[in-house]
């Protein structure tokens, strides 16, 4: 996507320092699978960003596992943004279940093996209905 400088897959938001996958796996970590988001914020807007996420997966999905729906922020800025992207959405007739997608406060990230970078690109286009065309 034009602005998206970099990604990186990783774990977030649990108790144990330097999770592997399967650890994580485990359930016993508390961590969330996460894709953190380089952006130059002169190209793309944080709003923008957040208006993709709410595309690419269910945000009414509740998850007990490390697969749950959250949005990390960093700033208040940030914060206050998605919050009110999420309630924009909530707005909506869009879905018939309650949006449960958490908004938390950034912490520390743990990146993925190696072989989860890029993973979809290493398989193949098995996601390609995913891709939003941002070109136009």
């Amino acid at each position: 996507m034009k602005g998206v400088v970099s990604t990186a897959v990783g774990y977030s938001g649990g108790h144990f320092d330097r999770p592997t996958y399967g650890d994580v796996c485990s359930g016993k970590t508390g961590h969330t699978e996460v894709v953190q988001v380089e952006y130059d914020p002169t190209l793309v807007s944080y709003e923008d960003l957040l208006d993709i996420f709410w595309k690419m997966h269910d945000p009414t999905a509740r998850e007990k596992t490390q697969y749950r729906s959250v949005v990390i922020f960093y700033t208040p800025e940030q914060r206050k943004i998605a919050l009110a992207s999420r309630a924009n959405l909530e707005s909506t007739s869009e879905f018939k279940r309650p949006i449960v997608t958490e908004i938390e406060p950034a912490k520390t990230f743990w990146r993925a093996e190696e072989y989860h970078q890029h993973y979809y690109g290493k398989q193949g286009d098995i996601l390609g209905r995913f891709r939003v065309n941002t070109s136009a």
